[in-house]
């Protein structure tokens, strides 16, 4: 069996790439024959990728059997526009009507033109080959050629890049540009406008997070064109307003620019008018439209003060309050109504986003409420739950070592998820795993040739981190901050209730009240508060130790101070949520090396576990990443094999978990080690990686090639396994199109299939 299958290696390996582009292209044919729309723009990409590919399909279709497909130049183009192929289908299946249109544009634009000069160099190499199938004349080719270099489109990318251009250079669009990019992407309503900011500032956060700076600069371009547009548009509706008086600011609603008849106030403390904000709200956005923090709750409370000084103001000047009713259904905005129940998943589409959602050094920010005051302890309010910006990816250790990194995307995310935060997964496959191998039954006859697709935001949506509009000078912050220090060792419940409270929502603000915090000895009595039997203190506790470890010196001294045990503690009897945050501020301890040795020496990686196998599916991703975190150091990996995570991280690896890329981040650093790669085994992980493979995202693709590496390298018997998995042609593609660290780990596995061939043994 095992010299059979390495006499297809070669043969295989010719055919594989040609193969791989045509699955890519039906994926693509096949998503736009589903006709998902979001705006014209994503429907006219639709229709001119179409034409190209179905232009090209029939020509690939009748070389698959002909010599030339093994031609080196025709090779190199079949994988380069496979790729293409694969990134535009991506970009088109992630769009929803609340993504970046700007970016969109200029992303898929250049895609699509990728597609179609890809799709030219093919035809021209193809005239030039001999042995062509009697159907591919010279005429026949020459037609398509010409077909495809006339279909035309609009593109829209080069007055958007014009423009970013143009305001770089210190010019001012014209009118007639703002008002052509309007136009063309439907950003022609205040609300349209605010969205794509929130869009593409949730993009700048990954790029940050992410550390991409040439990224970061781009969508700044983009903020500062939209910027730009918005504030021409505000002018634009104050000049043509009707009143005679100039109406107050206060008295306007934000999202409208219209008098409000029916002020309400929301988490963020801004007023709105009712209408517009439930309608804001409504689509899905989480964030305050003027302020951009989180809405910690969606609560609408109407503001009678303003209520009253705008009639007051009305009666005084004769002017009549307008109908909000009618004003919406006259604005442009109403075209988005009809999008409320579609997703609002946060992708960053391939600015080679890993879906992290990190902040300031690599954390999220965890928060159960609006601003803080900073004042005394009060009676706690039972309004708003905790919302965190979630995810705690950072790449640390070897090259070896793995990276969390997905892309939420987003997973946050976000990070809607992290991100930052996933990602998209590649192409649907017609291979199926063979069932010859006693592999758990969840996995047995399981087909491979499913889409993998990202699960709309299954941890909530990714938002921005709450950044108060102002702060009181430092000096007072500290004297508030003793004072809800010594609140901590009161004998009072509800006050220390509300004093962790306090101090949870203030760690979150910036990193000097962070320092503030733990400079008044803040961190000392929060730790021993998490042995609290009280549920909600313990929550704040461990969740306000959460935040202040986003400042480095912090981590220092929170893991210098004897938390690990408390936090063990809660990870084993805390709620879902003090588990989760538990879970996450180890992880952040964990940034620091001599923390990863502490933690794993100190029983924290059983909870984990535990965590990983039975939390909700919050705890599972804080877990996981905690748990990669703690693999990077190797004398970790074998107390994490020997807790059992191996079986958790294989049904994670399940696309409906959403968790694939960290269980296959974790697997890869495990494998490395002899009690890794034979629980991989054991527990049916083999078939699982090839189909990461195979269908994974970019991220994913490398890990489960590193780990099937190790595997393959280190066992004749895991090595028959791969093979027996259909694992070649994926490898072969992967050689061709992953990302530099996984064509690295797929040539070394085929070059050990190659050694293998040729009677050069792996160890056993």
């Amino acid at each position: 069996m095992f010299a059979y299958a390495f006499n297809l290696v070669n043969s295989e390996m010719e055919i594989s790439v040609l193969k791989a582009l045509l699955k890519n292209i039906y994926s693509f044919l096949h998503l736009s024959r589903q006709d998902k729309k979001c705006f014209e723009v994503v429907d006219k990409y639709y229709i001119k990728s179409e034409e190209v590919l179905k232009l090209i399909k029939p020509v690939l279709e009748s070389i698959i059997d002909a010599d030339v497909a093994s031609d080196q130049l025709l090779q190199k183009e079949f994988a380069d526009m496979s790729q293409t192929v694969d990134e535009l289908r991506e970009v088109l299946e992630d769009s929803h009507p609340l993504m970046s249109k700007v970016y969109f544009v200029l992303k898929a634009d250049s895609l699509f033109t990728k597609v179609k000069t890809h799709g030219l160099d093919i035809l021209d190499l193809l005239q030039s080959c001999e042995g062509l199938p009697v159907e591919l004349s010279s005429a026949s080719l020459e037609h398509c050629v010409q077909k495809i270099k006339h279909i035309g489109y609009e593109k829209p990318s080069a007055i958007i890049s014009k423009a970013m251009k143009d305001q770089v250079e210190g010019d001012e669009p014209s009118s007639d540009i703002r008002s052509e990019i309007a136009d063309l992407l439907s950003l022609k309503s205040n609300q349209e406008l605010l969205i794509e900011l929130v869009a593409l500032e949730n993009l700048k956060e990954n790029a940050e997070q992410l550390e991409k700076i040439r990224d970061v600069e781009y969508i700044e371009e983009m903020i500062n064109l939209v910027t730009h547009m918005h504030d021409c548009f505000i002018e634009m509706k104050q000049s043509q307003s009707s009143n005679t008086v100039p109406i107050p600011p206060d008295f306007c609603c934000p999202l409208s620019l219209e008098l409000m008849t029916d002020p309400v106030i929301v988490a963020s403390g801004q007023t709105y008018e009712r209408m517009y904000i439930r309608n804001w709200i409504d689509l899905g956005l989480t964030v305050c439209p003027k302020t951009m923090q989180t809405l910690v709750h969606t609560n609408l409370i109407p503001n009678y003060t303003v209520k009253a000084l705008i009639a007051s103001w009305c009666e005084s000047n004769n002017i009549n309050l307008p109908d909000p009713v009618k004003s919406m259904i006259h604005q442009e905005e109403a075209s988005l109504v009809n999008h409320v129940h579609s997703s609002s998943e946060d992708s960053m589409p391939e600015l080679e986003n890993e879906d992290g959602e990190l902040t300031e050094s690599g954390e999220r920010i965890v928060d159960s409420g609006g601003p803080s005051t900073i004042s005394p302890p009060r009676k706690e309010s039972s309004v708003g739950n905790r919302v965190d910006d979630r995810s705690l990816e950072h790449s640390h250790g070897s090259n070896e070592e793995s990276s969390p990194q997905e892309v939420t995307g987003n997973s946050s995310d976000a990070s809607g998820e992290v991100a930052a935060e996933p990602q998209p997964a590649t192409a649907a496959s017609s291979a199926t795993p063979t069932d010859q191998h006693e592999y758990p039954p969840r996995f047995r006859n399981r087909p491979r040739n499913q889409i993998w697709r990202r699960p709309s935001e299954r941890f909530g949506p990714r938002i921005i981190p709450s950044v108060p509009e102002t702060r009181p000078d430092l000096s007072e912050v500290e004297t508030q901050v003793k004072k809800l220090v010594d609140y901590l060792s009161s004998t009072s419940l509800d006050t220390v209730k509300n004093a962790t409270s306090e101090l949870r929502l203030l760690a979150r603000h910036d990193k000097d009240i962070r320092n503030v915090i733990a400079n008044c000895g803040a961190i000392d009595l929060l730790i021993s508060l998490l042995y609290s039997p009280d549920q909600n203190i313990q929550e704040n506790s461990v969740t306000a130790l959460l935040n202040l470890s986003i400042n480095d010196v912090n981590k220092t001294t929170i893991g210098n101070s004897n938390a690990i045990e408390p936090l063990i503690h809660v990870l084993e009897t805390g709620s879902s949520e003090a588990k989760e945050n538990s879970a996450a501020t180890l992880f952040s301890l964990s940034v620091i090396e001599e923390n990863k040795i502490k933690i794993g020496r100190s029983g924290a990686i059983g909870p984990l576990v535990d965590l990983l196998g039975n939390g909700t599916p919050r705890g599972k991703k804080d877990a996981a990443t905690a748990l990669f975190n703690l693999s990077t150091f190797h004398e970790n990996k074998a107390r994490i094999v020997q807790a059992g995570a191996i079986r958790f991280l294989v049904d994670l690896m399940d696309p409906a978990t959403g968790l694939v890329d960290k269980a296959v981040a974790v697997l890869s650093n495990l494998a490395t080690v002899p009690e890794g790669r034979a629980r991989i085994g054991q527990e049916g992980g083999i078939p699982m990686l090839v189909e990461v493979v195979e269908l994974g995202s970019a991220r994913g693709k490398e890990n489960a090639a590193a780990a099937l590496l190790q595997l393959c390298s280190n066992s004749n018997r895991f090595c028959n396994m791969v093979l027996q998995e259909g694992a070649i042609p994926p490898l072969a593609a992967l050689s061709h199109t992953g990302t530099p660290r996984a064509k690295e780990k797929a040539q070394s596995l085929l070059s050990f299939f190659r050694n293998q061939r040729h009677g050069n043994g792996g160890r056993r």
